[in-house]
């Protein structure tokens, strides 16, 4: 691994460590805790599904917990991001996602401005328009993102657009299709928009 994935590693668990300092320094908050849904939208529009369920301990006003699961085609501007793959005739899918994220939001739990941390395992499908037949590999994927909640209503639903940059790296399978090889970057760039609700 090179150094500067090594700094990245560890600057994204201490980023990660760090949150349950601020958490603590909340001075007031919910008085038990609360449970929020949220869905990616898009996931559903790319033939695949989400679900993510994040908690705010009590008693702390600005720090989130979670887990998730998705699955998606991914669009062709996130397979064309990787300069080796751009039109080169890739359909690929994540078939099943699993993810614990942490968020820190520095007005209030889905309002405004957060910083968050994603540790994820996916499995992706790749088929190839040159080739028949797909594979499959899995990957490992540590992510740090940020981005921006409202409360549009005077209900609890909100809306989070959010996008992040992480490393990956491939832990089973193959990314070898016939002749052709599917490059995975260490690097991963990711945006989007869920949608939640808080009871």
């Amino acid at each position: 691994m090179k150094s500067s994935c090594k700094f990245f590693m560890v600057l994204l668990f201490l980023s990660t460590a760090s949150l349950p300092v601020f958490a603590q320094q909340a001075e007031s908050g919910p008085q038990r805790t609360r449970i929020s849904f949220e869905i990616d939208p898009a996931t559903f529009v790319f033939r695949g599904y989400s679900a993510h369920l994040r908690i705010q301990p009590k008693n702390s006003d600005h720090f989130l917990l979670g887990v998730g699961v998705y699955a998606m085609d991914l669009p062709a501007v996130f397979v064309d991001f990787n300069e080796k793959n751009k039109d080169k005739g890739w359909d690929v899918r994540i078939n099943r996602g699993l993810g614990l994220f942490g968020e820190y939001h520095f007005s209030e739990v889905n309002r405004q401005f957060f910083l968050g941390a994603q540790l994820s395992i996916q499995e992706f499908k790749i088929e190839n328009e040159a080739s028949t037949g797909s594979q499959q590999y899995s990957n490992a994927l540590a992510m740090g993102y940020g981005g921006y909640a409202l409360q549009p209503f005077d209900v609890p639903l909100y809306v989070k657009v959010w996008g992040g940059i992480g490393y990956t790296d491939k832990i089973s399978g193959t990314n070898v299709l016939g002749e052709q090889v599917y490059d995975i970057a260490p690097v991963s760039v990711f945006a989007t928009v869920h949608l939640g609700y808080t009871f």
